[in-house]
Formats: structure tokens, C-alpha cells, sequence
């Protein structure tokens, strides 16, 4: 599969999905299962979104500097910080790590 085909189908699935919004039922939508699933997409989204750009480089799986300041910002958000607090704590792990030769 070619990188255009893989463009033109993702493009298709999100078209599809866009019209589903529009074809199903409201009543349907309305069911506690499907606001219960639809209310924890984004997060898992995001989830996904984080672990990727944390671990991932192109095709390989590595642990770097990203790991450490991912681990300080999730520390740092289970004890209340700020967000421009976990930014930075997050921000001067990785560059720490980094200057220490790690990653």
C-alpha cells in the first residue's frame, strides 16, 4: 500500500464517520453505553497520541529523556501542580537528561 492510498482510505473512514454522525439516530446516541464511550475517546486519544511521540521514533521503540520528563509531568499532575508547573518540571527533566547524556 502506497502512501496515497493509505491517505485516500483514512480520508474515506473519517468522511464515513462524519456522515454516521449524522444518519444514526439521536435516541441511539443518547443510550448510557454510548455516552459512557464517547465521553472516554478523547482521553484515549490523547493517551495514544502521548505514548507515541514519547516512545516512538519512525518505526523503533526507545527510552529516552522524553520517558523521564513524561514520568515527572504524570507525578507532577497526581499531586495537583499547575499546568505551566508540569510543563516546566516536564521541559527541565528531559533537557536535564539530556545535558546528563541520557537520550
Amino acid at each position: 500500500m502506497n502512501l496515497w492510498t493509505a491517505v485516500l482510505a483514512a480520508s474515506a473512514i473519517a468522511f464515513a464517520t462524519k456522515l454516521a454522525g449524522y444518519v444514526v439516530p439521536p435516541a441511539r446516541l443518547e443510550e448510557p453505553r454510548v455516552r459512557r464511550l464517547t465521553g472516554m475517546l478523547p482521553a484515549a486519544l490523547l493517551a495514544s497520541l502521548v505514548v507515541l511521540q514519547t516512545f516512538s521514533t519512525g518505526q523503533d521503540l526507545v527510552v529516552d529523556a522524553r520517558a523521564a520528563g513524561l514520568l515527572v509531568a504524570v507525578v507532577a499532575l497526581v499531586c495537583r501542580a499547575p499546568f505551566i508547573v508540569v510543563v516546566v518540571l516536564a521541559a527541565a527533566t528531559a533537557a536535564g537528561s539530556r545535558a546528563l547524556g541520557w537520550g
